[in-house]
């Protein structure tokens, strides 16, 4: 009899997880082929301390990185794909997070490099020191681009932090980062925006009663015609170029960033170029008008 209840018992588990599958399954909300698909950008913050054997703290790290996920329109995050799009769209945002991710290697390269610091001042007699690693992020995003701009300080010793100007430029159609220089369709557009680079690096240098060559280095016009090599971003209102300290001018002049709108950029852009950045409608706009 005890044999009987037991089979009983079993029969009845097997039955009540089958209801449960079945159910689970009829929920389900399956994946559409033909669900549109949207991508949204967030900062994530990431930190992490990296302390030597004895507990002394070697690296601090604090990290915004951004973050792409690909959404349905209802908020669903689009995990296994249905379709070629949505593969696309994957793939699109396994590039972007891989280039981010990399951030999160820094703090133990960081921590090595202190830990030797920490053992050269422990027999020099010098104070130990921790090293620091920053990244604060701005992102703008449109249907058709991500644009980041960041500022990385870190400090190894020496007088002050190192402050560099970064950028990344994200086409979401082709799933790829692009570099300014894609933007050049007609080989004007490097040289028009040259020119006014120089134009408003010479006029800081007056507002500052200096000439350019003594405000800035007495290269400067070279370094502004490399303008797509530093920190070239885009948001709202048109494309920003930055200038790192120590990369045109002295360290006391800090960075120099200068800002062109897209009414500026448009005469020099292709079709490709104005899509990418969204500017068909102002482009629509000025044919009307």
């Amino acid at each position: 009899m005890s044999t009987m209840i037991a089979l009983l018992l079993v029969l009845s588990s097997l039955v009540g997880c089958a209801g449960e599958t079945l159910t689970n399954v009829k929920n389900a909300l399956p994946v559409s082929p033909a669900e549109t698909i949207v991508f949204s950008v967030k900062l994530e913050e990431y930190e992490e301390t990296v302390r030597s054997e004895d507990g002394a703290v070697l690296a601090e790290c604090s990290y915004e990185l951004p973050t792409l996920k690909a959404l349905f329109e209802d908020g669903r995050v689009l995990e296994t794909a249905a379709s070629a799009e949505q593969e696309q769209a994957l793939a699109a945002v396994e590039t972007f997070n891989a280039r981010f991710a990399q951030w999160k290697t820094n703090p133990g390269t960081l921590a090595e490099a202190a830990r030797e610091d920490q053992a050269f001042r422990n027999e020099s007699g010098l104070e130990p020191m921790t090293y620091t690693d920053d990244l604060w992020c701005a992102v703008y995003q449109t249907e058709t681009l991500v644009s980041v701009s960041g500022t990385y300080s870190t400090y190894t010793g020496g007088a002050h932090p190192n402050h560099i100007l970064m950028s990344w430029n994200f086409d979401l159609g082709s799933g790829t980062f692009f570099d300014p220089d894609f933007l050049e369709e007609d080989g004007k557009l490097k040289g028009a925006v040259t020119a006014e680079l120089v134009r408003q690096a010479e006029a800081v240098a007056l507002e500052n009663g200096m000439a350019p060559e003594e405000y800035f280095w007495t290269d400067y016009a070279d370094i502004l015609a490399d303008w797509s090599n530093y920190a070239v971003s885009f948001d709202e209102e048109g494309m920003t170029v930055g200038f790192s300290p120590y990369e045109l001018a002295c360290y006391a002049a800090g960075s120099q960033v200068f800002h062109l709108t897209y009414q500026e950029l448009l005469p020099y852009l292709g079709s490709h170029s104005r899509a990418l950045l969204g500017l068909e409608e102002q482009v629509l706009e000025e044919a009307a008008g």
